[in-house]
């Protein structure tokens, strides 16, 4: 458990010795600086090895490095709001009318393995917080599958302890897309993902101009409606209904994209406190072993696909691993599946996800009672509520 300081900040060496850390004596400007080198330098290296979700897990990576060094920095609220819009704008994008077809042609199956799946994680997650693994409900949103950094931001909103569930998603998202681009290699080569065509493509600026209106507009929605991660939720629901109708073309350029994963990426690394990382040591077996009972259910999951849809394996195995959208769809464009019905799959799991998280986070705690459940971790008082 990682309490705040009387301002209701963590501070970046609680628990350490009162000896100076190397980044403590930069000013603020020389600590941006050397955070932003750390980021380029790790997203470029994991880009480099094709990992999905490189550029935001990068820029996490070097907020974790920065904190422990004594170089901790407060990303501006505002910044943090703009990322969350955007991601929301990104998650609509993959709602489509080929994927409203696809489930239109399959619903009943998808149903029962979307329902399956997040039945399987809610359990995994309600046997780790009732033995205590973590604290809170933090084990129910770390293993809700299919909307990583939506899931974090949500954990965050409804002040669960954010920075434990960021590590078991990003690692389940990491284990995920290692499977699944190992068994993609043996059906074709891989290809660039998301930014194949280049980080300075040309822009339609028309689109892009709609899309950061529907970010806007979003935005301010979710946050007059008060709902947590409305910020997240309003370009989401908004973007995804004129999306699936033809009234927008989502245009989103790959320097938006980046920019807004390095500011959530910071946001979740630099509140990894030493504290929050030696938990998260301890936890890791457990961890590991969770993620890998998720990944064979759902991969049982997909060989049921297999016999009852007649799909081919690798669509059913990208369509049913928990691992998310953006990489399962950066996956299934470089190999030669049935995108559609992957993204309709991942797509109406991670819709559920969202709707179903926030109850489910409450029912836990019902169910497991005060005592076994634990105090949730207070959100650091900089961030206020991400609603």
């Amino acid at each position: 458990m990682i309490a705040p300081s009387s301002d209701g900040t963590l501070s970046p060496t609680a628990g350490v010795s009162a000896r100076r850390l190397p980044l403590e004596r930069l000013p603020a400007p020389g600590r941006w600086a050397a955070l932003i080198v750390a980021s380029l330098l790790a997203g470029a290296l994991l880009q480099a090895v094709r990992l999905p979700a490189a550029l935001l897990l990068g820029p996490l990576a070097a907020g974790v490095a920065a904190q422990t060094a004594g170089g901790a920095v407060t990303v501006p609220r505002v910044a943090m709001m703009a990322a969350q819009a955007i991601i929301g704008c990104l998650v609509a994008h993959a709602i489509t009318p080929a994927i409203v077809g696809g489930f239109a042609s399959h619903w009943p199956v998808l149903l029962a393995v979307v329902a399956a799946s997040i039945a399987a994680s809610a359990l995994i997650g309600w046997t780790m917080s009732r033995f205590r693994v973590l604290p809170g409900t933090t084990a129910v949103w770390g293993m809700l599958p299919g909307a990583a950094t939506a899931m974090v931001l949500m954990a965050e909103a409804y002040r669960a302890d954010f920075r434990l569930v960021a590590f078991m998603q990003y690692l389940r998202v990491v284990l995920v897309a290692a499977a699944a681009s190992a068994v993609a290699l043996m059906y074709a080569h891989g290809g660039g993902g998301r930014f194949a065509a280049g980080f300075f493509p040309p822009v339609h600026w028309t689109a892009f101009a709609e899309t950061a209106g529907v970010a806007l507009v979003g935005a301010g929605l979710g946050l007059a409606s008060r709902i947590p991660a409305g910020v997240l939720l309003g370009p989401l629901v908004l973007g995804g209904l004129l999306n699936i109708l033809g009234w927008l073309t989502i245009e989103l350029p790959p320097v938006v994209l980046i920019a807004s994963y390095a500011v959530i990426g910071w946001n979740t690394g630099l509140r990894f406190t030493r504290d929050v990382l030696a938990a998260a040591a301890r936890a890791l077996p457990q961890c590991l072993g969770a993620t890998a009972l998720l990944m064979t259910f759902c991969g049982l999951m997909a060989l049921l696909m297999v016999e009852l849809l007649h799909v081919d394996p690798l669509t059913a195995f990208l369509a049913t691993s928990p691992g998310g959208v953006d990489a399962a769809a950066i996956i299934a464009a470089s190999t030669k599946v049935d995108t559609p019905f992957v993204m309709a799959l991942q797509t109406l799991r991670m819709v559920a996800v969202l709707a179903i998280g926030p109850p489910l986070a409450r029912w836990v705690v019902g169910t497991l009672g005060s005592k076994a459940a634990g105090p949730e971790p207070v959100a650091p008082a900089d961030l206020g509520e991400l609603d």
